[in-house]
């Protein structure tokens, strides 16, 4: 791979530096999907969203149509949605339940677990034409879950799961004890599209620099609105958790539904608050339960995972389709046992901060979108400056750049490692 596209680094000097075209360049974007998205392990599905036997959903994985399905054993299944037949994609509805699927085009029939059960016209057929292995839906090369997030590779080999998430592992527990009786995925799916790369969102989901400025609108807002902070500054520090995964941990000054009670609530909002961190301390000790209730986390899982643990908790997956587009879905995350008034409140903040007409996110779609824009002069203005915080002492601060390193060193890695 051409040299100019390698992140520039100096570690006496405290410079990091990120060649603009690896945000516009074809052929990067091409080397992207083989060497990344269709090696690295990709977010599918939460359990929640397949509650009973039969239940299934349907959507993409790095450009590829898939069916989320649990059969009748309770068993879970990951195949890719096309009929072995002529190819086209046989479950087209977004949810439900079904123990079994019919092709439109020919009328093939296949169960859950993608075994082929009917060929309409099989006399035409050899007998045992429907045993074919060929002919069965496919199945992801593999398929796994930590806890109940479940994940699939289109790699026949390489890490396990849980090594492939290394430190991150810990904070998806965090996020799951949360819960004493299982966290849920609510509602629908937020669903949005950028005009920009999509390396840009990962490096934006963890970058606490650009809080005060891009969302200072929000923080006013919040200042403004009468009992909706407490007197918590933000501070914090970032963490690099291995194999591209990283992580800003802080203390914020909004209300957590777990369980960081403010003025707004008011008393009796208070007893409920300090009745489920009694219970978060009971089940997992002080210091665990403190950290659950009054710290935020946004997390990136490379490649393209992002879960934001903060007023409330976003579980948002972006896919390229282009050098300069992407498509971003987006999904809240709460409690099964929550009571009604709180999980109102969280969809709320879900809504008002983290949906794509909140304050958030349509702030951060600009700027990444300016960004690509101003990608057009990369010959010109060829780097980005990744750098803040690399030679402070104590470790990274939350609005330092550490998380971006973090992500840039194992893309330069698995690009330079991965062999046309």
């Amino acid at each position: 791979m051409d040299q100019s596209l390698r992140p520039v680094v100096d570690e006496t000097r405290g410079i990091y530096r990120v060649p603009r075209r690896a945000f516009v360049d074809q052929s990067v974007f091409e080397r992207e999907c083989r060497a990344i998205f269709d090696k690295c392990w990709l977010y599918l599905g939460h359990a929640s969203e397949l509650p009973n036997p039969g239940d299934y959903v349907t959507r993409k994985v790095a450009g590829r149509p898939m069916l989320f399905t649990r059969d009748k054993e309770d068993k879970y299944h990951a195949l890719i949605n096309v009929c072995p037949h002529r190819g086209a994609v046989v479950c087209r509805e977004r949810k439900g339940s079904a123990p079994a699927f019919q092709c439109m085009y020919h009328g093939w029939v296949f169960a859950n677990t993608g075994r082929l059960m009917v060929v309409p016209g099989h006399a035409g057929y050899p007998a045992d034409y429907k045993d074919d292995p060929g002919k069965q839906l496919s199945h992801a090369p593999r398929f796994d879950r930590f806890g109940d997030f479940f994940f699939v590779s289109f790699a026949a080999d390489g890490e396990d799961l849980a090594t492939y998430l290394a430190g991150a592992g810990d904070y998806l527990k965090l996020v799951s004890e949360q819960s004493s009786k299982g966290m849920t995925i609510v509602g629908g799916t937020q669903e949005y599209s950028i005009r920009g790369n999509w390396k840009l969102l990962a490096e934006n989901s963890v970058d606490g620099y650009h809080a005060a400025s891009t969302h200072s609108t929000y923080l006013e807002y919040l200042k403004n609105a009468n009992g909706s902070t407490h007197d918590t500054r933000l501070a914090g520090f970032g963490h690099d958790l291995g194999n591209g995964h990283a992580v800003i941990e802080y203390f914020a000054p909004w209300g957590r539904p777990i369980a960081n009670w403010i003025p707004l609530w008011g008393e009796e909002g208070k007893r409920e608050i300090e009745a489920i961190q009694q219970d978060l301390t009971t089940r997992l000790g002080q210091e665990r339960a403190e950290r659950i209730a009054k710290q935020s986390r946004n997390m990136i899982i490379f490649p393209n995972l992002v879960i934001n643990d903060v007023m409330a908790i976003t579980v948002r997956t972006f896919w390229p389709t282009a050098p300069d587009y992407m498509e971003v879905n987006a999904w809240a995350l709460a409690p099964a046992e929550e009571s009604e008034w709180l999980r109102k409140f969280r969809l709320f903040n879900f809504t008002e901060f983290l949906g794509p007409g909140g304050f958030a996110t349509p702030d951060d779609v600009e700027a990444i979108e300016k960004c690509q824009v101003g990608y057009q002069a990369a010959r010109e203005a060829q780097y980005n400056d990744i750098s803040r915080g690399m030679l402070r002492e104590g470790g990274s601060a939350y609005d330092d750049e550490l998380q971006m390193r973090c992500f840039w060193n194992e893309w330069d890695r698995r690009i330079q490692e991965h062999r046309a």
